[in-house]
């Protein structure tokens, strides 16, 4: 019998590209709600109650909201909002970062689906907490590079207006200058830091592709480790995982000109993880590249569902 899929909020940017890849599914049966019906109480009560699994591609309080409309124990949610990020009764969706995560999404009611610059971020920091390297109070930095789609429908509007004088797009953009993201509690407590990170996130006049990166002073590392000590240590931790890759160290052929293409997985549910080193200086610098709209969003709501449903994780997504 097949599974029926619910998408609550589908005509969001999240929503659209998880309904583009739910249509390569014959083995699943799509539940759809009537566009004149879509605010209706009654309705989407129905829809969410008579799914399997459902996708929560709604704001945080709608989100709240379409999970209280759920009456039932058999209904399973995988919610893209950050209405749940930090809760600990909510299994988060990295399979990768370790045996009890990808149990956790494998046997769990309810997923939230992690951001994309927190997916970067948890992907390169994790494993470093998790084995002693990096203290949990270490004085963490962040730098985010972002295509505009991240934003949504609304900001992918400013930036894409020909009013001749778009002052969006002529520059960079630094933004959440208030050092209060709304990505930053999910960060700290999933990757297991206790101290708040300084987070610089950059919005650019590109459509996706995401470039994270954490600068490390080595030498004030609780376990002492350089740059390539910290590379293999990630590489061990990702050497079986399908879309998380670990890149090359110090291999020039990885960059361009000197630098880094930050799209380069657009269009896939992969991250790459870069590690950078002066050993002299005692220096590092841990960079991860992902489709914001792919494993930062859509493409990671799709392989939790595959695992939640024991497919391969790769179905549908390779």
């Amino acid at each position: 019998m097949k599974k029926s899929i619910f998408v609550d909020g589908q005509s969001g940017t999240t929503g659209l590209k998880i309904h583009d890849y739910l249509k390569k599914y014959q083995e699943l049966e799509l539940i759809e709600i009537p566009y004149e019906k879509r605010r209706d109480p009654a309705e989407r009560a129905r829809c969410l109650n008579e799914a399997d699994i459902v996708f929560l591609c709604l704001p945080d309080d709608a989100s709240r909201e379409a999970v209280s409309l759920i009456t039932n124990d058999k209904t399973r949610v995988i919610d893209a909002s950050t209405a749940f990020r930090a809760k600990e009764d909510w299994a988060y969706g990295i399979p990768e970062l370790s045996k009890a995560h990808r149990e956790a999404i494998r046997d769990g009611k309810r997923i939230s689906n992690p951001g994309c610059y927190a997916s970067a971020f948890t992907l390169a920091a994790f494993p470093l907490v998790h084995y002693n390297v990096m203290q949990p109070d270490y004085p963490v930095s962040i730098f985010g590079l972002t295509g505009y789609s991240g934003g949504g429908k609304a900001l992918i509007e400013k930036y894409e207006a020909n009013d001749g004088n778009n002052e969006y797009t002529k520059a960079p953009r630094p933004y959440a200058l208030t050092l209060n993201h709304k990505h930053l509690p999910e960060m700290m407590m999933r990757s297991g830091i206790t101290r708040c990170p300084v987070f610089l996130p950059v919005v650019c006049d590109y459509y996706k592709g995401m470039g994270v990166s954490i600068p490390i002073h080595t030498d004030l590392l609780q376990k002492k480790m350089s740059a390539k000590d910290i590379h293999e240590l990630l590489s061990k931790h990702y050497d079986k995982e399908a879309f998380v890759k670990v890149m090359p160290y110090k291999d020039e052929s990885c960059l361009y000109d000197g630098g880094l293409d930050v799209t380069a997985c657009n269009d896939t549910n992969c991250a790459e993880i870069f590690v950078f080193g002066n050993e002299e200086k005692e220096t590092a610098l841990l960079l991860t590249r992902l489709d914001n709209l792919g494993k930062g969003a859509s493409g990671a709501a799709i392989q939790n569902m595959n695992l939640m449903l024991g497919f391969d994780e790769t179905f549908r997504l390779v």
